[in-house]
């Protein structure tokens, strides 16, 4: 009787851990329709950035109703909500303080 109960119980035992290898299986492919479907988001909306990028610099002109060229600006928000366009060797030590802002924050 009690070999019995040993094996009805190792039984129940795989019977389990067979459940919640499907359980997690389904969890599995769950996750990675899931992960697609964001990194097909993440992909538009860095489309659609790129878009509005590539619009506002066709747009802006300097001083003098020059074109501004893109390779040497930068659009850049600050954490006011601000919006400028900087030279990029200005955009880069700007953005290490706005960094460094962050990490004081947290």
């Amino acid at each position: 009787v009690a070999a019995q109960k040993c094996r009805k119980r190792k039984l129940n035992a795989i019977l389990n851990l067979e459940e919640d290898v499907c359980n997690l299986q389904t969890q599995k492919e769950s996750l990675k329709k899931e992960h697609s479907q964001c990194s097909k988001s993440i992909n538009q909306i860095k489309q659609k950035l790129n878009n509005l990028y590539h619009d506002i610099f066709s747009r802006l002109r300097d001083d003098q109703g020059r074109p501004v060229n893109p390779r040497q600006y930068v659009i850049h928000c600050s954490s006011n909500g601000s919006v400028f366009i900087l030279p990029k060797h200005l955009a880069k030590s700007e953005q290490k303080q706005d960094n460094r802002r962050e990490q004081k924050q947290k």
